[in-house]
């Protein structure tokens, strides 16, 4: 399978790189008849937009998907691959001039040089750019819509920013969404403006800061994913750490002892349930009913604006540098639908497969 592909009975692909003309993504294998709700696909596209806000990088673009393929005269998906393309316009490539001899700390230029030799397009990062989770949130817009309607429902929140923690939502029974639409991606308001203070004091250094993302399904039914490397943990995080700037991941709750951690099993509304769900709605690989819940850290921004050293590739010495373009002081509240989309992705290729 292609490095820019997920999915076995719903694949998605993505392509283009964020300096190019186009970035996009394929969609292979999406249920047919169904109705492309444009203001859903749209709002949620952008609250992933970069240049809304100060703790964004000020790069705009309009990010409106052009639908090429997969719909019928009247708009609904017709069964044939969905080919969807957003135009990239605002780009400063010469701001990456310097990265063809002196890559950047904690970015994919050294490796990918090692990789593709001088042929590589490091414009703005180019394919390893966080620019390509613009056509992954289309994708998963449509794979949420779907789910939606079907009773599967999914919410994120930012569950820290530096050292600063967010309220935590109820593992048992979570209460979706956590946030108005077009608020920062918060449960607690007051937890919300010390991350906005964090974040500022890290712009106004030069700096970056890094945090996490928590993510919480309700609907789904028992018996979905399978032991071993069929499990839903396995699958989600395949999609998950594709995500640039992706650096760990937890499902439920890992903290306690034992006879703290195990969930006991109880009989509610004639279901079997759990009374707690440390374990995250997920036992052996497979959902148990309860709501599946998981944590993504992110890492700080590794564009920042601070000197930092690196080396020369033409002379093999080491040098000094600044880096230059328009960059997230902290790409966490922006990551926030990124984390849904490759989600509801996973998520709709299993249930369909079941």
């Amino acid at each position: 399978m292609s490095d820019f592909s997920i999915g076995e009975k719903l694949k998605v692909t993505l392509f283009g790189q964020s300096h190019g003309p186009a970035i996009g993504c394929v969609m292979e294998g999406f249920p047919a008849g169904q109705k492309i709700d444009g203001d859903f696909v749209a709002a949620f596209m952008g609250r992933r937009a970069p240049g809304q806000n100060a703790w964004s990088t000020p790069r705009k673009e309009a990010d409106q998907p052009e639908i090429l393929s997969g719909l019928n005269a009247d708009g609904l998906t017709c069964g044939a691959p969905i080919t969807a393309v957003i135009r990239n316009s605002n780009t400063r490539s010469g701001d990456y001039e310097a990265l063809k001899d002196v890559p950047r700390p904690g970015h994919a230029d050294y490796t990918a040089r090692v990789k593709y030799g001088d042929a590589w397009d490091g414009r703005g990062g180019g394919q390893f750019s966080a620019r390509l989770t613009a056509p992954l949130c289309f994708a998963g817009a449509l794979a949420k819509l779907y789910l939606e309607e079907k009773g599967i429902h999914m919410a994120a929140h930012i569950a820290r920013i530096g050292r600063i923690e967010d309220a935590k939502p109820d593992a048992v029974n979570p209460s979706l969404p956590f946030y108005k639409p077009g608020a920062f991606p918060v449960i607690s308001p007051e937890q919300g403006e010390a991350m906005r203070q964090e974040i500022e004091a890290a712009r106004s250094k030069g700096d970056s800061v890094g945090g996490a993302v928590e993510c919480f399904i309700t609907g789904l039914p028992a018996g979905l994913g399978g032991p071993y490397f069929g499990g839903l943990e396995g699958k989600l995080s395949q999609a998950l750490f594709g995500i640039p700037a992706v650096k760990g991941l937890r499902f439920g709750d890992t903290q306690n002892f034992g006879s703290e951690n195990n969930d006991a099993f109880c009989i509610r509304d004639g279901k079997v349930q759990t009374v707690t769900n440390h374990c995250g709605g997920i036992l052996g690989g497979i959902t148990n009913g309860m709501p599946v819940y998981f944590t993504v850290d992110f890492k700080p921004t590794p564009s920042i604006a601070l000197p930092q050293k690196s080396v020369s590739l033409k002379t093999m010495k080491e040098t000094e540098f600044t880096v230059q373009g328009r960059h997230d002081p902290c790409v966490v509240p922006r990551a926030v639908p990124v984390v849904e989309a490759a989600a509801a992705i996973i998520l709709l290729d299993l249930v369909q497969g079941e």
